[in-house]
């Protein structure tokens, strides 16, 4: 199943909920650096808060 990003998520729903928040949470309101805190938040691998991280950024250059 392809999300609205184009990135297919399904084996962890975590990373869509972390696009979303991303995509609506200003960087000077995010304590840490993007990746540990997605890994907190989220409990997402490295690899798949960097997926996010794009998806995110892919939807917000969408959006502009």
């Amino acid at each position: 199943m392809m999300s609205n990003s184009g990135i297919d998520h399904q084996d962890n729903p975590n990373i869509d909920e972390a696009v979303r928040w991303l995509s609506t949470t200003p960087r000077r309101q995010r304590e840490k650096p993007a990746v540990p805190l997605l890994r907190e938040r989220f409990g997402l691998t490295a690899q798949e808060a960097c997926q996010a991280i794009a998806a995110a950024n892919l939807k917000l250059a969408r959006a502009g």
